[in-house]
């Protein structure tokens, strides 16, 4: 065993440790930074919501739905194959776009048919992306060297994953004392996952009577698994909405509510117009 360090020189190892700890992201204070210095990645801020904190740590895998029906879906899932052929949904391009508005760089792994207009429309840093359309076999690969470059990857795989490339990835997000980790986002089947995300009643609107042109989309966005701390979370949201931003429900619920008091109010009028004259009950007079 070898003596022991002077004070002096084990203050400056403890110190130059410290640094390396900070400037890899893997320090206490450094979570708290911005995700271009090593912190978590932030979300859309109507996306917050879904997890605690508003951020994903590093090292967290999502799931994510692809852009892609029930049917076809089903078809994948009986076949061993990732859904989605590469098609990219409103979800994912939405959690593209809130890491890369809020300094992180992302890799996009797998997607001949990323929306770049869409996903600028809400909100992405096009500048803060690396995309690689069709990695073929080699997928898994490529993901890996990006896991070690960027802070988020968006991976589409072109089958279900085996367990030792799931246990490579997730060695790959995760941060430790030599690698600041990120997030890896899929769309298709992953067992590791932290984090689901769903859709539920999509409903467009803009069309009517065989005229008209879609505008908006109104989507209930859940969260379950480990991420979420065991409770499912839910937002409404336009997404997209009519400018193609996402957009907030909380004005359209306030128009629902006055439309239903004033429903409320013309159908009270209505039925004490239709009340008979002398109809009405006689008051207790308490003397």
């Amino acid at each position: 065993m070898g003596a022991p360090l002077p004070e002096e020189d084990r203050d400056d190892v403890i110190a130059r440790l410290r640094r390396q700890l900070v400037d890899n992201g893997t320090a206490p204070e450094a979570r708290g930074r911005g995700a271009a210095g090593g912190g978590d990645i932030p979300l859309h801020p109507l996306l917050r919501p879904l997890v605690p904190g508003g951020l994903l740590a590093r090292g967290t895998i999502v799931t994510a739905p692809a852009r892609v029906g029930g049917a076809a879906a089903a078809v994948a899932a009986d076949e061993g194959t990732a859904a989605g052929d590469g098609a990219v949904s409103y979800v994912t391009l939405a959690l593209v776009a809130g890491a890369t508005a809020g300094g992180a760089w992302a890799g996009v792994v797998g997607f001949p048919n990323f929306g770049i207009a869409a996903a600028s429309g809400l909100g992405a840093d096009l500048s803060k992306m690396l995309l690689l359309d069709d990695p073929g076999e080699r997928w898994l690969d490529a993901a890996a060297v990006l896991a070690g470059a960027v802070d988020l990857v968006l991976l589409h795989t072109p089958r279900r994953p085996n367990a030792a490339q799931l246990r490579r990835m997730s060695h790959r997000v995760r941060p430790d004392d030599r690698q600041r980790g990120c997030v890896l986002v899929v769309t298709g089947p992953w067992e590791t996952a932290h984090l689901t995300l769903t859709t539920h009643n999509p409903r467009w609107e803009g069309l009517g009577d065989g005229t008209g042109n879609l505008t908006r989309r109104r989507v209930t966005i859940s969260a379950t698994g480990r991420a979420t701390r065991g409770y499912q979370r839910d937002v409404d949201l336009w997404l997209p909405s009519a400018d193609g931003t996402i957009g907030e429900l909380r004005e359209e619920r306030e128009r629902e509510q006055a439309q239903g008091q004033a429903r409320e109010e013309v159908q009270a009028r209505e039925q004490e117009q239709e009340q008979p004259p002398g109809s009405e009950k006689p008051r207790l007079r308490i003397a």
